[in-house]
């Protein structure tokens, strides 16, 4: 099973990794589906606004909403979310190099969210990479029968993992 996963320490950071990730192999000439999250910080010190890129080259879509300035819970928009895992399913149509997964989160541990999605990926034969926070692990684990294989959150081994398997893929389709 080709699937990997990596953690970054800071907030923000794995999404700022996959996000590099991601358009330096478009950069090379690779075609990655997936979602790259985008962060945009606020004025008002409050959290950010969360937006994925659907790979590999768009549409933006905000996922997160505004609860409020006082409001404590998830701020993820699943019918956002939901919008992005279907554009990304139908992109597997296509072919991809890889696919790139910003987060590994509460819905894929409950189930939904790009876990349908990594699922068909995975049994296409198309390498995985998902970004993954400690909340998760577990969940994550169980879903990849501890298969996938821990990266370390910087970009060359992320790319050293990826590129020998998207040209063994490209290979093989030749």
């Amino acid at each position: 099973m080709d699937i990997a996963y990596t953690m970054a320490p800071g907030r923000g950071d794995t999404d700022l990794l996959l996000h590099g990730l991601a358009q330096s192999l478009i950069a090379a000439g690779y075609r990655p589906a997936g979602v790259a999250q985008i962060n945009t910080e606020v004025p008002c010190d409050g959290p950010c606004d969360m937006d994925v890129r659907v790979l590999p080259d768009g549409p933006d879509i905000r996922i997160s909403q505004s609860l409020g300035p006082d409001a404590r819970g998830c701020r993820l928009d699943p019918a956002a979310l939901e919008q992005a895992v279907g554009l990304v399913s139908a992109r597997l149509a296509d072919g991809p190099d890889c696919l790139i997964v910003n987060k590994f989160g509460k819905h894929e541990a409950d189930g939904r969210g790009f876990r349908p999605v990594i699922a068909e990926a995975l049994a296409l034969g198309v390498p995985v990479i998902v970004g993954l926070n400690r909340m998760n692990a577990e969940a994550f684990a169980a879903f990849t029968e501890g298969l996938a294989h821990p990266l370390p959150p910087r970009a060359e081994a992320l790319r050293g993992w990826i590129e020998p398997l998207i040209a063994a893929r490209r290979k093989g389709a030749a």
